[in-house]
């Protein structure tokens, strides 16, 4: 509870508001869109039995026979529960974010098939039972055979950052050294799986695929090395680490590697050589991310969001790619984060946006269309760009639109700090 009165606190400072000042209609909508987002987030974390150790469901309405819908049943996502243990943490349920911190640090040790520490992309939902997190999968009954996943069985190093800043962040509510150590052990796996020297220097996209079976993918995202650079600068604030710190300049000269002086915006990353830019696609996510986590970050970075407001908006909203075919409401939440960190005014229209995607359970949709595309790929085994967002109640959706209403960076673990730039 007192860090959601923090917050709130923070938020007031931003926005120039006192106590003795009358509430603007803004005010209001972000306040009730916090309030919404909170309430439904801990509301699913109270659904899981007991105290102890889960994993919350990514998509919780999945309902139906398809594979495509079966793929996503009890599953959730590691980057998702990240998410929403942050979000969780600053609502005012750190025991609850605690839970889903728990859960990722017996994960690698509940690993059947590597020891050396991975997270898998996503996990079976619900409440850990005999402190073994396990895979997602489901019998497929047309064939006999037990069908998994090869995107969730694999481990991304953006993933992976992301659970160590949970991880950084329940540290910082209990001083208990676990996380932090669960932290390091998160960053250390990713320097000694992923980095890679061959020009641009960075972290490379992970491993996809079954157990024995994996495919190293060899890409480097411009997201992913923004994540790796928040969580081991924040890691390396506590502990000191020479490795740490020297794996963050790396993940931050790939990112500042990828900005575009002429268009104003940053590149997605490489392909899969690790060296040619793909300067087509791009990604929202990637383009707002860094004004968020480099704290403080050049000015010249500000100037991006002429290339967003040209290339990735949606009605009163933003979609994920480019020239986008509907509203992601994820991003759309990043916009409105990352508008605060820029010290620009988030529109009314963009908090109404947000929270006209909320469904009956207080969930946020992913998109208020049936379908909307991102212009990627799943993995190495797909024949075409089959990654969608579906209009289905979303975690990573829920937990964006309360650490954006609520004032929080959760690259930082602290409230967002309005136009940090450095020269």
């Amino acid at each position: 509870m007192l860090k959601r009165w923090v917050v709130l606190a923070a938020i007031g400072v931003v926005l120039g508001v006192t106590g003795t000042e009358q509430v603007t209609a803004k005010d209001t909508l972000r306040q009730q869109l916090a309030e919404e987002s909170c309430s439904a987030l801990k509301q699913t974390a109270a659904a899981m039995p007991g105290q102890g150790p889960m994993i919350l469901p990514s998509y919780p309405d999945m309902q139906g026979d398809d594979p495509a819908t079966r793929a996503l049943q009890d599953v959730g996502f590691v980057y998702d529960n990240a998410l929403a243990g942050i979000a969780l943490s600053v609502c005012g349920a750190p025991e609850q974010a605690r839970r889903i911190a728990d859960a990722l640090l017996l994960a690698p040790a509940s690993d059947v098939s590597y020891k050396d520490g991975r997270l898998r992309n996503a996990y079976r939902s619900g409440a850990v039972k005999d402190n073994k997190v396990v895979l997602p999968g489901y019998w497929q009954q047309r064939g006999n055979y037990w069908s998994q996943d090869p995107y969730q069985t694999g481990s991304a190093s953006g993933n992976s950052a992301w659970a160590a800043l949970l991880l950084l962040t329940v540290y910082d509510n209990t001083h208990d050294t676990r996380y932090l150590d669960g932290a390091v052990a998160q960053l250390k796996w990713i320097a000694a799986h992923t980095a890679n020297s061959v020009a641009p220097a960075g972290y490379e996209g992970g491993v996809f695929g079954y157990d024995n079976k994996q495919i190293v993918q060899h890409w480097k995202s411009t997201e992913h090395n923004i994540d790796i650079y928040a969580a081991a600068t924040w890691a390396n604030r506590e502990r000191g680490d020479p490795a740490l710190a020297r794996q963050a300049q790396i993940a931050s000269t790939f990112v500042a590697a990828m900005w575009d002086s002429q268009q104003q915006r940053f590149f997605v990353g490489t392909g899969e050589d690790g060296k040619t830019i793909e300067r087509n696609k791009s990604g929202l996510d990637q383009e707002i991310w860094p004004l968020l986590a480099f704290q403080p970050h050049p000015p010249a970075w500000t100037s991006v969001w002429s290339f967003v407001d040209a290339n990735h908006r949606s009605g009163d909203g933003y979609g994920f790619d480019r020239h986008p075919d509907g509203m992601w409401t994820e991003g759309t939440c990043q916009a409105a984060a990352a508008l605060q960190a820029s010290g620009k005014p988030v529109p009314d229209s963009l908090w109404r946006s947000i929270s006209a995607q909320r469904s009956a359970d207080g969930m946020l949709y992913a998109t208020p269309q049936q379908r909307i595309s991102t212009s990627f790929a799943i993995g190495p085994l797909s024949t075409y760009d089959d990654f969608f967002y579906y209009h289905h109640p979303h975690l990573g959706a829920t937990a964006w639109a309360a650490l954006a209403a609520n004032g929080w960076n959760a690259f930082v673990g602290k409230p967002i700090a309005r136009s940090e730039s450095r020269p």
